[in-house]
């Protein structure tokens, strides 16, 4: 599993951020710039992503084997504690560490996922997920993950360009593909897939008893306009488990990118508030 990092590397004070599903350890490179004056940021590239291994076994793409991958990450690291920042998939996988007796992780903030998962958002991600993953052109690949980004809310062109370009590899014939392994998408699909083909949506997805365990501070931001996390949920994992602090960002759906000053500032404000009460 191959990671990147910002800030000082005998910083005892790591702050581990995690992508979604089909994303990438650069999703977090702005977010690591304002914060890494303070912390050492490691960003992984989940496993079947970016510039890690593919396992050879697509069933074994899951939170299981993610969870397994973290504990060997921060054992690396040599450290007893960490933060955690997770999008979507990155935020389950720091959940379910979280969830465990003597967890490792001091501070979560969990990024537009939560104790529920909206079953109509896992139909329409099943919809797309490994199905389309060459294309002829740039300018292909460029306008059809635009698309499907649309929910990250509005962004400068160069920040689009930014966001896109990360999770684009150059093929030798001209062609380009997504960076991720098409089969990271066979667990979910198998799970999701027949459901969203027959225009059914999916039951919700019931994480309570893994969000209730959790007992670190919590941070959730919220997407308004998000099919995942509800804002129903959000608010009851305002009130139960560990009490996350909620923050709900206007004009955005799934999932915030963390690459506005202020969702930059709320996350550091919130990992800074055990060292500045």
């Amino acid at each position: 599993m191959a990671y990147q990092e910002w800030g000082d590397p005998h910083n005892t004070d790591v702050v581990i951020c995690v992508h979604g599903l089909t994303r990438i350890s650069e999703d977090f490179q702005d977010l690591a710039r304002g914060i890494s004056d303070r912390f050492r940021v490691v960003c992984p590239d989940v496993v079947g992503r970016g510039r890690s291994s593919w396992l050879r076994n697509p069933m074994l793409y899951g939170v299981p084997q993610y969870v397994s991958d973290m504990v060997t990450l921060i054992a690396r690291l040599n450290v007893d504690q960490v933060k955690w920042v997770g999008t979507s998939m990155g935020g389950l996988i720091g959940m379910s560490l979280a969830a465990l007796e003597h967890s490792p992780i001091e501070r979560l903030v969990l990024n537009d996922v939560g104790a529920v998962l909206g079953g109509a958002a896992l139909g329409r991600i099943a919809t797309y997920v490994g199905l389309k993953t060459e294309f002829d052109s740039y300018d292909q690949a460029y306008a059809t993950c635009r698309a499907i980004f649309s929910g990250f809310g509005p962004h400068s062109e160069p920040q689009w360009k930014q966001l896109i370009d990360s999770v684009l590899v150059d093929l030798p014939d001209g062609r380009v593909r997504v960076h991720y392994d098409p089969a990271i998408a066979e667990p979910f699909r198998q799970a999701y897939g027949a459901q969203a083909a027959a225009g059914k949506s999916p039951d919700d997805l019931n994480l309570w008893p893994i969000y209730d365990a959790v007992r670190c501070p919590t941070l959730l931001l919220r997407g308004a306009e998000s099919d995942l996390l509800t804002r129903e949920i959000a608010q009851q994992m305002s009130a139960r488990g560990p009490a996350a602090q909620l923050m709900e960002l206007p004009g955005v759906g799934h999932a915030p990118t963390l690459m506005h000053d202020d969702q930059i500032s709320a996350v550091r404000n919130f990992l800074l508030a055990d060292q500045e009460a």
